[in-house]
């Protein structure tokens, strides 16, 4: 069985490029010997990597105004263009969210709301920023 290819994305870079992708996949698809393509969106309405490194790497709060990101709705976004598009709100709904994506005939944008709460892990980090990111989580409301 052919590899099936699984991008993953934050909210924040499907705002930025990632919209603009999934115009060009609904476009082509229908050429492509294999169509089956996940694309994985991790929805939090933040931009979460830019809000954590700010609390680990400076100490501060997050600052809503330039990192809350506006409402999209992705997988309606994806089958408005005719491509597959589940959006996963429960976590007890992600086993049958993927596996309805893999059995798709086309490519499929998977959107799975997270909480925005939660720190993503970082992929080193100084002593201080160690401490600063516990700060951080322990600070995180």
């Amino acid at each position: 069985m052919p590899i099936i290819c699984i991008a993953l994305s934050g909210d924040g870079a499907m705002q930025m490029i990632g919209i603009n992708g999934l115009i060009t996949i609904a476009h082509r698809y229908k050429d492509w010997t294999d169509p089956r393509l996940l694309v994985v969106v991790l929805n939090n309405a933040d931009l979460n990597m830019v809000t954590w490194e700010e609390r680990v790497g400076a100490g501060d709060r997050k600052f809503d105004a330039s990192q809350v990101l506006p409402r999209f709705p992705y997988a309606e976004y994806a089958r408005s263009l005719g491509l597959g598009g589940v959006r996963v709100e429960d976590p007890n709904a992600i086993g049958d969210a993927w596996d309805q994506a893999l059995r798709s005939d086309r490519p499929v944008l998977l959107e799975m709301v997270t909480d925005p709460n939660v720190p993503p892990l970082p992929p080193h980090v100084s002593p201080k920023q160690a401490r600063a990111y516990a700060r951080a989580m322990r600070d995180r409301l």
